[in-house]
């Protein structure tokens, strides 16, 4: 698919745009959302009989004005993001933004040789829906539908409302405003938020089971008391449960996760050079790994690719930035280098002989060393996500738990909810 944002540069629309962009700001404020859908339809889908002349003229003008098929991109994208932006701050109002995507499904093709205005706006409209920002609107409106109506499609794709931290790759491009931004950080915040609390309930109610098991009170009127609480991932309960104690608990010496990324940064704080910060690094992440698996092929590639990692630096002292690019580097060798290329054979691997929740752990550790890679690791996973999409969740099952795991993980390490009661010795969570 075309890049959208790539495409061209900011800029500022014609005179006919903004009479268009205009009517939308207008009557969004009068309007019902079902009338705005329908208006949307009659001017963009129909390309006629538009109640207001003045508008459809604009239209005319600009479908004529665009010498190229981006230019109408950008006009109809923001046509869009006018509406749902605004409709995202009503609750009742919801519903309209996957019904306005929903427009733009099954179009019909525009009629061969014919010249008219409603048919250019067709074949417009309909080249749009081969470009990336009409995926972004589709996985938008997946996430606000998934509220409303909870999607049993067996998708990949369809499970983009879990993931909270793909938001902001996957629903975002270089040519988002500020209020769509804007719209996307509120949902984003109130999904992390969401998960939280119901993890946060379900490892309670699960801390309660076991104190009534031990305590051999099971009598059917405390069983009443202690209400059920459903699995907030899709992880099975003993696997979720291994999780969350790898997590939150001691992996190493009797270390944690935050403990072990500690003491490097402590130890690593007078490093004289970058070649020796590297080194450093390459003993640190290996303790996580099984020796049986680091003594193969993985530690001499991950060694040469930190070696190869700005050698000309070597003898400078560590600087935030060479840390930085340094952590992208391993996440591009441990994840996925980029779209154009999504080879993720070490990914796989690791996956394959350490299992996924110490895979996520390594990863973790990586992230846990400079806060500032967290985006990074964002996008290498919305890099996996964007070209599983159209999967089934049954035929990348290493993809579902590695996205579930890393929500666990971020949730632990960068939420706010509380989760020591998993390492209690009195509490089998």
């Amino acid at each position: 698919m075309n890049n959208l944002s790539q495409s061209y540069p900011r800029r500022q629309g014609s005179q006919e745009d903004q009479v268009v962009y205009d009517y939308f700001l207008q009557h969004i404020r009068t309007d019902t959302p079902g009338q705005l859908v329908e208006d949307f339809r009659r001017l963009f889908i129909e390309g006629r009989g538009f109640r207001d002349p003045q508008i459809y003229i604009a239209v005319e003008k600009i479908v004529k004005q665009k010498n190229n098929e981006h230019q109408f991109n950008y006009f109809f994208n923001r046509c869009c993001h006018i509406l749902i932006n605004h409709w995202q701050m009503d609750v009742q109002s919801h519903a309209a933004i996957p019904e306005l995507v929903g427009l733009l499904e099954n179009l019909s093709p525009p009629r061969s040789g014919y010249q008219s205005t409603a048919n250019r706006v067709r074949y417009l409209v309909k080249n749009f829906t081969q470009c990336d920002e009409y995926l972004k609107l589709q996985r938008l409106a997946r996430v606000i539908n998934n509220k409303l109506n909870p999607d049993k499609s067996n998708l990949v794709g369809n499970l983009i409302h879990r993931y909270p931290y793909l938001y902001n790759h996957c629903l975002l491009g270089e040519e988002s405003s500020q209020e769509h931004q804007q719209t996307v950080r509120k949902i984003k915040n109130q999904t992390e938020k969401r998960f939280e609390v119901n993890l946060s309930r379900y490892v309670t109610y699960k801390v309660r089971l076991a104190r009534v098991s031990r305590s051999g009170d099971l009598e059917p009127q405390q069983g009443r008391i202690i209400r059920p609480v459903k699995n907030p991932t899709l992880l099975r309960d003993k696997e979720l449960n291994q999780a969350l104690k790898h997590y939150v608990g001691t992996v190493d010496g009797g270390y944690t996760y935050k403990n072990l990324s500690q003491n490097f940064l402590s130890q690593t704080v007078h490093t004289q050079s970058f070649g020796r910060y590297k080194d450093d690094l390459y003993e640190y992440i290996l303790t996580s790994l099984d020796p049986k698996y680091s003594k193969g092929q993985f530690n001499k590639n991950l060694y040469q690719l930190l070696q190869n990692t700005l050698p000309e630096c070597n003898h400078q002292k560590p600087t935030e930035f060479l840390m930085l690019r340094t952590a992208s580097q391993l996440m591009n060798f441990l994840v996925v280098e980029n779209g154009k290329k999504p080879d993720h054979y070490v990914f796989v691997d690791m996956i394959s002989n350490m299992g996924v929740t110490r895979t996520m752990g390594l990863l973790l550790k990586v992230v846990l060393v400079s806060n500032k890679v967290k985006p990074y690791l964002e996008k290498r996973f919305s890099i996996l996500f964007n070209h599983y999409e159209s999967f089934t969740k049954e035929g990348v099952p290493w993809l579902v738990k590695s996205l579930e795991n890393l929500q666990l993980a971020f949730s632990v390490h960068f939420g706010k909810v509380d989760l020591s009661c998993v390492t209690s010795s009195h509490a089998n969570c």
